[in-house]
């Protein structure tokens, strides 16, 4: 049988994301979200454009990766960058 190995940065990844995703039902719960629209072409709350930034911060990361040989790191700043646009604007 074949174990998963949890390297260290695949475990912050998760934690993060376990931290970010208990922050966002708090704050849901302390000041309850209205749909608006911003830059998207749909209405958004504020859990839709958490999750659209986590879903292109991936992408993101598969295309340098992938298609080019700049470091993860520049993959991971971007994407921290990406998401707070996206929430704030999106």
């Amino acid at each position: 049988m074949e174990w998963m190995v949890w390297t260290t940065p695949t475990t912050v990844f998760f934690a993060v994301i376990a931290v970010l995703l208990a922050c966002m039902t708090t704050w849901e719960l302390v000041s309850p979200t209205i749909e608006r629209k911003g830059f998207l072409p749909i209405s958004t709350t504020r859990g839709d454009r958490f999750f659209i930034g986590l879903l292109s911060s991936a992408y993101i990361h598969l295309i340098v990766v992938g298609f080019t040989p700049l470091s993860i790191w520049l993959a991971l700043g971007a994407s921290v960058v990406w998401c707070l646009i996206l929430m704030r604007w999106g």
